[in-house]
């Protein structure tokens, strides 16, 4: 039997030219952004100019990127953000049993909030059914979060279907 490991997110070299940029601002932008100094204030500016130019780029306003540690911090603020954001009607929300942890967890975590869990199960090719998620929602659904290919497996849900079901029902958030 084969093994395969499909995460290279996890394990992909940094291009030379981040390096060489994230080594040149460790040693010479080190302040803390967050100081009221001369140093701190040129960090935010650096901050600043990378946050702009990314916004730019993917065609969204400099407040709406969001800067993170790596992906459990940006998946638990996605998560956690989006749920508590709705009103206090919205109280249910649905994934998948093949979620990476960083997602699973938090929505595990939600319940301690009142918030109710739907757990999808997948089929034998380890696909979640369109259908199946259609028949999960209720009015207070205010997130449905599908992975759109699996970092263990290689398996790619069919996003776009479950995306056309998700249309149906403009009431909640997308992710």
């Amino acid at each position: 039997m084969n093994t395969y490991y499909f995460d290279h997110s996890a394990s992909t070299p940094i291009h030379p030219t981040v390096a060489d940029t994230v080594t040149e601002l460790m040693k010479q932008h080190y302040a803390n952004a967050g100081s009221l100094h001369r140093s701190g204030a040129e960090a935010m500016k650096l901050i600043e100019r990378a946050r702009s130019s990314i916004a730019e780029r993917m065609g969204a306003k400099p407040d709406e990127v969001v800067f993170t540690s790596g992906g459990t911090e940006s998946n638990n603020l996605a998560i956690k953000g989006t749920v508590f954001k709705v009103n206090r009607e919205s109280r249910h929300v649905i994934t998948t049993a093949v979620e990476h942890p960083s997602v699973y967890e938090t929505a595990q975590q939600l319940k301690q909030f009142g918030i109710e869990l739907t757990i999808l199960s997948v089929d034998e090719r380890g696909r979640v059914k369109p259908q199946d998620v259609e028949n999960a929602i209720r009015k207070d659904t205010v997130l449905v979060s599908v992975m759109h290919v699996n970092n263990e497996t290689g398996v790619i849900q069919p996003v776009e279907e479950i995306g056309r079901v998700l249309s149906k029902h403009p009431t909640f958030v997308i992710m």
